[in-house]
């Protein structure tokens, strides 16, 4: 058998003979237009990891929304029909606090811009949440919550003002909800960073801090990074040299991964969570190109050129490799407007 790809600057996707269940211990799965988007399961998710965790894999949910508590993640996954217990969330929340704890003493009381999230989590560290600048907190920490506004936002600007440590959960811009792509903690955070004029420490994906909390938390020994997003999921795996895999199903477009620099690259690549159950083909080199399946992709002039049939996402693993080696040899990227419109993208 073909072992698993490890993390490298990528020049193409990789390939394992084996379906990714067998191939890794633990799915590092993200949440937001992975598994589910709003109340909603995203389409075959549920399935696909009930089908993962009955060929022995483990499922750990890593997400950068701080905005509920473990426990409240656990049941609405179970609501959907994809069995967890709390242990099996793993959110920047916890990252976050982590940090904040390594900065403050025990006890300490912390000013808190987000949702109850962030208050278990520091409550699980020792800390002590507290709302207003008045208590005299020790530190800022800032996470997602649809609730934060703008007094609260006021209020986390006017500590960091005066010098006190603000930690970020994460700066996504954006979040996939059941209307669509609505306004992320990143925007809360640019708000405070131009009133006070400081950058945060950032705990959530793709940071280390994150990457760290999820090793301590489950213990993976050959773990995957699951996600939508390439400057999180993806970057978060290229930071801490995991593989990692690209669902379709929430942000990202095959013409963004077509683009990506090299800490964009996933490993491999899938229209949704079925990508776990099953071997991925390898990209080969030929005279004519870059070749998988029946397809063959190539770049001249700043253009990609596909020629062959088959398989759709086999067309898309030859295109990344033509698109990556293009990008990487000329600095900017091709046109690969076309070729996508030939797989039905």
């Amino acid at each position: 058998m073909t072992a698993p790809t490890t993390t490298v600057r990528r020049t193409a996707p990789g390939g394992s003979e084996q379906p990714l269940t067998e191939a890794y211990d633990t799915a590092l799965l993200d949440l937001d237009g992975v598994v589910y988007a709003g109340p909603h399961a995203i389409e075959h998710a549920v399935d696909a990891l009930a089908a993962a965790r009955t060929a022995g894999m483990r499922l750990a949910y890593v997400t950068n929304n701080a905005s509920r508590p473990p426990r409240v993640v656990a049941e609405h996954l179970t609501g959907l029909g994809v069995p967890a217990e709390p242990a099996d969330v793993i959110n920047s929340a916890q990252a976050a606090a982590r940090v904040v704890a390594e900065q403050v003493p025990t006890g300490a009381k912390v000013l808190v811009v987000g949702g109850p999230g962030l208050e278990e989590a520091l409550a699980e560290r020792g800390l002590v949440a507290v709302r207003s600048l008045a208590e005299e907190p020790l530190a800022v920490v800032q996470g997602y919550d649809p609730s934060v506004g703008w007094a609260q936002l006021a209020e986390a600007a006017y500590a960091v003002q005066q010098g006190l440590p603000w930690v970020a959960s994460n700066t996504d811009l954006t979040i996939p909800t059941a209307r669509g792509i609505a306004p992320g903690n990143g925007t809360l955070v640019a708000a405070v960073r131009a009133a006070a004029g400081v950058d945060p420490v950032v705990a959530g994906k793709p940071q280390p801090p994150m990457h760290r909390e999820t090793v301590l938390r489950t213990g993976a020994r050959r773990p995957l990074v699951v996600g939508d997003r390439l400057d999180t999921d993806i970057e978060g795996a290229f930071n801490g040299e995991v593989d990692s895999l690209l669902v379709f199903t929430g942000v990202t477009t095959p013409a963004q991964l077509l683009a990506a620099p090299a800490e964009h690259r996933p490993t491999y690549l899938s229209a949704d969570l079925r990508g776990l159950l099953e071997p991925h083909p390898a990209v080969t080199t030929g005279a004519d190109g870059f070749g998988c399946g029946g397809w063959v992709a190539s770049a001249a002039g700043g253009v990609l050129r596909l020629d062959g049939g088959g398989d759709r996402w086999d067309g898309l693993r030859a295109l990344c490799a033509a698109a990556w080696t293009a990008l990487d040899a000329d600095g900017a990227p091709a046109d690969g407007r076309k070729a996508l419109a030939e797989l039905g993208f």
